[in-house]
């Protein structure tokens, strides 16, 4: 079965050797998720703890149940938003996150919280995605769907999960957070679908905007959009599965 986690598994091998996590380390894991990354920050900082913080109670209630299976006893979990409710003020010395921090309504003030609640010489280590013209995953996916008005608006709008891409505009906020000296580690690396294109085909049809998409066609389109998704799809298989390109940035700031 394929899942968030192995979908973004070359990504989570550049992302973890730049974390610079140490033993007694205090870390905060912003969009969890699951918790994959909160539980392999966890293998790191043995003398540390570390917190993964959610929306989504569900997923949070999973990373608990990961966490005790893997016999963590230096990882919490807590449904949180990082733009609206208060961290602990100057406790954490790393903040991390995969691709959870594109989605603030209002990224300055979430950025500023998160930069709050991190020690003096705290440091943000987190991976978005670049601009999505860039992202073989996104504009593929969406070009097997007919372009309708939610899609024709205005063409200046940035999707959410793109809303970082642009250095320019993700140095931008950062600075107004108060952060300092942000750099950008360029990850070109593939997104893992499926073993085969049935498997990918399963695995993308259940992506929220692909559904979305969806519930806007009528039977016949509805037929030959998911017909050249599955075609799309089959085209990108490889030896080991089926990839599609990608590229992200690993961003690193000081707190400031």
């Amino acid at each position: 079965m394929i899942d968030y986690d192995l979908e973004l598994q070359r990504h989570n091998e550049a992302l973890r050797g730049a974390y610079g996590i140490r033993m007694s380390d205090r870390v905060l894991d912003i969009g969890c998720g699951t918790g994959q990354t909160t539980r392999e920050a966890a293998r790191l900082a043995t003398a540390g703890r570390v917190l993964g913080i959610d929306r989504s109670n569900e997923m949070i209630e999973r990373a608990r149940q990961l966490a005790r299976a893997a016999q963590l006893d230096n990882v919490e979990y807590s449904c949180a938003d990082a733009e609206r409710e208060p961290l602990p003020r100057a406790y954490f010395d790393l903040a991390i996150s995969r691709f959870g921090t594109m989605f603030f309504e209002h990224p300055v003030a979430a950025f500023a919280n998160i930069r709050r609640s991190l020690r003096p010489e705290g440091r943000l280590v987190m991976m978005v995605w670049q601009r999505r013209d860039r992202n073989e995953w996104a504009t593929a996916i969406e070009n097997a769907f007919p372009p309708d008005e939610a899609d024709l608006g205005d063409a200046s709008t940035v999707p959410p999960a793109f809303s970082l891409g642009d250095r320019d505009i993700a140095r931008g906020i950062l600075d107004s957070a108060g952060f300092a000296a942000p750099t950008f580690e360029e990850v070109h690396a593939p997104v893992f679908y499926g073993t085969d294109a049935d498997a990918a085909f399963e695995f993308v049809s259940g992506f929220s905007t692909v559904q979305e998409k969806v519930a806007r066609l009528d039977a016949r389109q509805r037929e030959q959009a998911l017909g050249r998704l599955r075609r799309m799809l089959g085209e990108h298989r490889k030896a080991d599965g089926v990839w599609l390109d990608s590229r992200a940035w690993i961003v690193s700031a000081q707190r400031g």
